[in-house]
């Protein structure tokens, strides 16, 4: 196809609504433009093709037989091409929303909220990835990621979902009787640490702390984690709001912690966001929440 040869798609799209409706006035609202500017298209056309479309017919105008020729070609690709975006957009409602946050954000915060979302919008299919990779946000794949920052890289007006004190914890069983109110205190501690990350070396180094030896250090996904500080593997760093619960029965003690350091905030490709994702944000926005001690 010679795309160039073609005549503006605006012109023959008001060519095709004034042969739909037999009016100009009609043609207008229909397209939500002033008569003028659809009189000024079907001129444009008829000196781009060169022949007459329209005439005049006492108050009224009727099409030459060129122009109803034309009408029905156009009416029944215009008639194609609508059944054509709508069956994307079928596919688009249709398709689940791909959301990606880490795995501990995904167990610890989100999952538990899921069933009042479902509840609200049961037509909505939400798909997670936890991972702790920064996923490209792209059409037709990730809609919504829920990111992690905390106060040494702030950013601005950012669309936060959570703001937490971060905390060092570990079960009493590994913790309990020692003297660790010294940051340095914990060196000799197993740390348990998020695929993907250098939380441990980091809070050391944000704490001025230099190990004189390597530091015991086990990578796992981050759903793991608490599972496994919960049964005293080691100590982890972690958000306040992911263990509120387990430091009110005393199932883990907090050694140390930096209030209101970490925020979970949405990213998104905002031209390319589609309903059904914008519904899962808003409903994000009214989870938003602050812990602290």
């Amino acid at each position: 196809m010679d795309w160039m040869k073609l005549p503006p798609l605006n012109s023959l799209r008001a060519f095709s609504a004034v042969a739909d409706t037999g009016s100009y006035t009609l043609a207008a609202k229909r397209l939500n433009v002033t008569q003028a500017a659809i009189s000024q298209q079907v001129k444009s056309l008829e000196k781009h093709l060169g022949t007459s479309l329209v005439t005049k017919l006492g108050r009224g105008i009727e099409l030459t037989d060129q122009g109803m020729r034309l009408a029905r070609e156009l009416g029944t690709g215009f008639e194609i091409i609508s059944r054509g975006v709508e069956r994307l957009r079928e596919d688009s409602a249709n398709r689940p929303v791909q959301v990606t946050m880490s795995p501990a954000f995904a167990v610890e915060w989100l999952m538990p909220r899921m069933a009042e979302f479902q509840r609200a919008h049961p037509d909505i299919t939400l798909m997670l990835n936890p991972t702790s990779e920064v996923v490209e946000l792209k059409p037709g794949g990730i809609d919504v990621a829920i990111r992690y920052h905390d106060h040494r890289w702030p950013r601005e007006d950012v669309d936060t979902v959570l703001i937490t004190d971060m905390i060092v914890i570990g079960a009493p069983a590994l913790v309990g009787g020692q003297d660790l109110r010294d940051p340095a205190s914990l060196v000799d501690l197993p740390w348990l640490q998020e695929l993907g990350t250098n939380e441990a070396a980091d809070w050391f180094t944000f704490h001025g702390v230099v190990p004189e030896h390597p530091l015991t250090v086990n990578h796992m996904p981050g759903n793991l984690i608490m599972t496994a500080v919960r049964r005293g593997d080691g100590i982890t760093y972690t958000a306040r709001a992911f263990f509120q619960n387990d430091l009110a029965a005393g199932r883990v003690v907090e050694l140390f912690s930096e209030r209101c350091f970490g925020t979970y905030h949405i990213e998104t490709q905002q031209d390319h966001l589609r309903p059904e994702a914008r519904i899962f944000i808003k409903w994000l926005r009214s989870q938003a929440e602050t812990v602290t001690a």
